[in-house]
């Protein structure tokens, strides 16, 4: 959601298309440090984030960072800058910040992963302070030298920190498609979870992205589409959500989107459609496009 107006007017706008979840920038996500907290807005934000039934609030980290460069002038300038984003996401008590693992731009897989590594826990180090606020790596797409693409480059992140419990992990259901992890059928879809299971556990992932993709299987291409309009397809979409696995773990949409959230809006509705107990729908989500309770939900 947006943060214009101040970081604590994007749980207005989640409340209002009725989410119970929020990932926002704490800054603008176009820089590299930003101005200083506005601790009013902090107070606003753990006022209304109870009072607007806002029950995960996940932070993104600027798309600058990349804590897997060779140079390091822009290497260090990586590492203050994500110190800042969760000096910024502690303000907050934002729990989670997701992180793109960065791009070794050549100096190959194996010296990108060092890197990230080294960065996390000199990050960490400087930080001791947030040691309650989460690093969430995101699996990506695969494109050009981007790692985190394979849930294995992920575990060597995770295995190399020397605070394991400050790093986690964000699945994307686009970028897992991309990456070539089949999300759409029963069979291929526990595939995947034995996956997560064999290399991750189930506790390192925190987060979930919601994306249907344009891109075809193992195709590499990051371009999110609209809930069922894509490559993925809605049945996919409901074996994550009706997995008991994943409760608890915060799910949220990166779908194109305008000002009027009418896109939002309309992707919720197919994915709460998609769930079997209608009771585990957020109360703000329990009915559909047409006004209309979803089925086990009573009218009000």
């Amino acid at each position: 959601m947006s943060i214009a107006g101040g970081v604590s007017h994007a749980l207005d706008r989640a409340a209002s298309i009725g989410c119970n979840a929020v990932q926002v920038f704490t800054k603008n996500n176009r820089q590299w440090m930003g101005p200083p907290i506005d601790f009013a807005d902090v107070a606003r934000w753990q006022e209304q984030m109870g009072a607007l039934g806002i029950e995960y609030a996940v932070s993104h980290a600027s798309y600058l960072i990349n804590l897997a460069s060779s140079k390091d002038d822009l290497w260090d300038k990586s590492i203050l800058a994500h110190a800042d984003e969760l000096v910024r996401a502690h303000a907050y008590a934002i729990p989670h910040v997701v992180l793109h693992p960065g791009a070794h731009t050549g100096a190959g897989m194996d010296v990108g992963i060092r890197r990230v590594v080294e960065a996390l826990n000199r990050i960490h180090e400087i930080t001791p302070q947030c040691s309650d606020t989460i690093t969430c790596l995101e699996v990506m797409a695969g494109q050009g030298s981007c790692l985190g693409h394979s849930l294995e480059q992920l575990r060597a992140v995770l295995d190399g920190v020397a605070e394991p419990q400050r790093v986690g992990v964000c699945l994307d259901t686009c970028h897992l498609h991309a990456a070539g992890y089949d999300l759409r059928t029963r069979g291929e879809y526990a595939s995947f979870m034995q996956a997560v299971h064999d290399e991750l556990g189930l506790a390192a992932v925190k987060v979930w992205h919601f994306n249907d993709s344009k891109g075809v299987l193992a195709s590499k291409l990051d371009r999110h589409t609209h809930i069922g309009e894509g490559e993925i397809g809605l049945e996919g979409f409901g074996l994550i959500l009706n997995d008991l696995a994943w409760d608890g773990v915060a799910m949220l949409l990166e779908t194109p989107k305008d000002d009027t959230l009418a896109e939002d809006a309309e992707n919720l509705a197919r994915l709460c459609a998609l769930v079997q107990d209608a009771g585990r729908i957020p109360p703000g989500l329990r009915f559909n496009q047409t006004g209309q309770p979803h089925a086990g939900e009573p009218a009000r």
